[in-house]
C-alpha cells in the first residue's frame, strides 16, 4: 500500500502545489454553479421547516409544513453563482497557499481557502437568503412583493441585512467541514491506495457537513433572527451577540439549537449531493 504522498491525482482533481490554470478555473465554476443548484433545490424542504423553526413567530405562525416550496425561484436564482463564487475562490486560495505551504499544514490551507472562498460567495448569497427566508416565513407573499417590500422599506442595505452573522455563521462551520472533508478524502485514500471515487467523496463531505451543522447552528439561528426581524428592532442592527443572548434569555438552550436536526440532516444530504457532484462535474469537465 502506497503512502498518501504517493497517491497520483487523477484528471479532474487539483494536484498539490500546482496554480490554477484557466481549464481549472471554469471547471470549478461550473461543478461548483451546478452542485450548488442541485443542493439547493432537492433540499429546499428542510430548509423552509428550520427556517419557520428558527422564526421568532414560531413554526405554526411562520407557516408550518404549508407551502414548503416558498422562495424557491430566490434560491434558484442565487445558488448557481453562489456557489461558483465559492468554489473558483476555494480553488484558487487552495492551489496558491499549498505552493508555498508544507503539506503537514494542509489543514490550516484549506481553512483559509474556505474562509476566502465564504466571504466573496456571501456577497451573492445574503440578498438571496434575505429574499428567500421572508418568503418562507410568509408564504402568501410572492418573492418579487417581498423584494419589493424589502427595497422600499430599507433600501438596497436591506437586502444585506445579515451578512455579518452569515460570514461569521459559514466561516465556523467551513473551518470546520473543509479541513474535514480534505482529511477524510486523504485518510480513505490512503487506506484504499488510490484517490477516492467521488461516492466516496461525497460520503466524506455528508459526515463533515453534518458534524459542522451541528456545532454552528447557534449561529445559523442568529443568522435568522436578524434577517427576519423587523427594521428598527434591536436585532435589525445585526449585532450576532445581542441575538444570541436575546435567544439565550428567552429560550435557553433549545433556542439555541432550534432547527438542528433538520439543519444537521439537510446539511448531511446536502455535503453528499453538494460535494459529490462537485467532484463528480469537475473531473468530467477536466
Amino acid at each position: 500500500m502506497r503512502p498518501l504522498g504517493a497517491v497520483s491525482a487523477p484528471r479532474g482533481v487539483l494536484r498539490v502545489g500546482v496554480r490554477m490554470d484557466r481549464a481549472e478555473f471554469w471547471a470549478s465554476l461550473m461543478a461548483g454553479g451546478i452542485a450548488g443548484m442541485c443542493v439547493d433545490l432537492v433540499l429546499f424542504p428542510l430548509d423552509t421547516i428550520k427556517t419557520r423553526l428558527q422564526s421568532p413567530q414560531g413554526f405554526k405562525k411562520a407557516g408550518g409544513f404549508r407551502e414548503i416550496y416558498a422562495g424557491v425561484p430566490s434560491v434558484a436564482v442565487g445558488s448557481f453563482p453562489n456557489a461558483a463564487a465559492f468554489f473558483v475562490t476555494y480553488e484558487f486560495v487552495k492551489s496558491m497557499l499549498a505552493t508555498a505551504t508544507p503539506r503537514y499544514l494542509s489543514p490550516v490551507t484549506h481553512m483559509a481557502a474556505a474562509s476566502f472562498g465564504e466571504v466573496v460567495a456571501c456577497l451573492i448569497r445574503v440578498p438571496s437568503e434575505v429574499v428567500k427566508q421572508r418568503a418562507q416565513v410568509s408564504p402568501s407573499s410572492s418573492i418579487f412583493q417581498v423584494l419589493s417590500n424589502t427595497l422600499y422599506q430599507e433600501g438596497i442595505q436591506g437586502l444585506y441585512r445579515g451578512y455579518k452573522s452569515t460570514v461569521l455563521r459559514e466561516i465556523p462551520f467551513s473551518l470546520v467541514q473543509f479541513p474535514i472533508w480534505e482529511a477524510l478524502k486523504d485518510l480513505w485514500s490512503w487506506k484504499q491506495g488510490h484517490v477516492v471515487d467521488s461516492w466516496q467523496s461525497a460520503t466524506c463531505g455528508a459526515i463533515a457537513g453534518g458534524f459542522a451543522a451541528v456545532i454552528t447552528t447557534p449561529l445559523d439561528v442568529a443568522k435568522t433572527r436578524i434577517m427576519l426581524a423587523e427594521a428598527g428592532s434591536s436585532n435589525a442592527s445585526g449585532n450576532v451577540f445581542s441575538a444570541l443572548h436575546s435567544v439565550w434569555r428567552s429560550q435557553g438552550l433549545p433556542g439555541l439549537f432550534a432547527g438542528v436536526v433538520p439543519r444537521m440532516t439537510a446539511i448531511s444530504l446536502g455535503g453528499f449531493i453538494f460535494l459529490g457532484t462537485y467532484d463528480k462535474t469537475r473531473r468530467l469537465l477536466l
